[in-house]
């Protein structure tokens, strides 16, 4: 199987670097539109409310990935063990680990509802938000986390759509969603004048545009995608969730350690005044431009050799079977 009508890629077949690129550019362009919701609430509240909603609206960029990115690590092991099951033609397996990866998901998701509206104020007060900032960053936030299920899902969503090598209807979605939030930051801010909590609103709607796409999308391909429905499927498989974990908790580390590193700059600028805080959010957002380029060829190349370490091409001929044996208990 090369290529359906249900997206889904095996990557372990044709030109390494045709495919690769084919993956990867999708990939860049989503994540360049995902940097834009933050982007364009950023650029319509400076121009319609001032520069205290902006730096409260500029100065969430590092926290969100903070604890949103907590969660999206176990996700990307979980997306390497799908993708392992996917290049196998396993599909019992395959079915398993995404179910225990939704289910996961919905867990992280309601824990980041709570904690996110819980500890805003103690958080923004640990990365020395200004006193002038800190009630619309506030608001802000837990406007913004009280949707966090959907930005959950909708990476786990993605997360499962990449692992059988389906890049483009993420694409799709988060273009839809971009879209969407450029609408409604402009009704919300600028027409309502909502300020803050106007801007984190519009996110979360587009936010939730982009799951529940990529959820009917994965209902109408369930057969292929090996996705169920049904409650009683969404239940945690020890084996699959350990083996996400060992794969993922690599993953969160490093990002916990980046986002601790950007946060006590960006707490050290705060502590300076409003109009240094937004300028340095700014920086800060065409640095994470920059570094998606890289971040999309590394999960192409993780979801490549994944499918090729299932399908059993690795480009080691002379691999006994108790050899590949002891590679998968390595692997997890």
């Amino acid at each position: 199987m090369r290529s359906g009508k249900n997206g889904s890629t095996l990557l372990t077949e044709g030109s390494i670097l045709g495919k690769l690129f084919g993956f990867a550019v999708p990939l860049f362009l989503g994540n360049l539109f995902q940097q834009l919701y933050n982007t364009c609430d950023s650029l319509i509240v400076g121009n319609f409310v001032g520069s205290e909603a902006l730096a409260a609206v500029s100065s969430s960029g590092s926290l969100i990935f903070l604890l949103v990115g907590l969660f999206n690590g176990i996700a990307m092991g979980a997306g390497v063990v799908i993708a392992r099951y996917f290049g196998a033609r396993d599909p019992e397996h395959m079915r398993r680990a995404i179910h225990s990866t939704v289910f996961f998901g919905i867990v992280a998701g309601l824990a980041l509802t709570v904690l996110g509206i819980l500890l805003t104020p103690q958080l923004l007060r640990w990365m020395g938000t200004p006193e002038a900032v800190l009630p619309q960053s506030i608001t802000y936030f837990r406007v913004y986390f009280a949707g966090a299920l959907a930005v959950v899902l909708y990476n786990v969503a993605v997360g499962i759509l990449q692992a059988v090598g389906d890049s483009k209807h993420p694409l799709y979605y988060l273009m839809i969603s971009s879209g969407v939030n450029v609408v409604l930051d402009l009704v919300f801010v600028g027409a309502l004048h909502w300020g803050a909590s106007g801007a984190a609103a519009a996110t979360v709607i587009a936010q939730g545009v982009a799951f529940f796409s990529a959820a009917a999308f994965l209902f109408l391909h369930k057969e292929a995608v090996q996705f169920d429905f049904r409650l009683r499927s969404f239940a945690v498989d020890r084996e699959q969730l350990g083996a996400l974990c060992r794969l993922g908790i690599p993953s969160v580390v490093q990002q916990f350690l980046i986002t601790i590193s950007i946060t006590f700059v960006n707490a050290q600028v705060n502590a300076f005044d409003v109009a240094a805080s937004a300028v340095d959010s700014v920086g800060g957002k065409l640095n994470m431009v920059a570094n998606i380029i890289t971040g999309a060829i590394s999960t192409a190349t993780a979801t490549m050799i994944a499918q090729s370490f299932g399908a059993r091409k690795m480009g080691y001929d002379s691999l006994q079977p108790d050899q590949y044996r002891i590679l998968d208990k390595r692997a997890g």
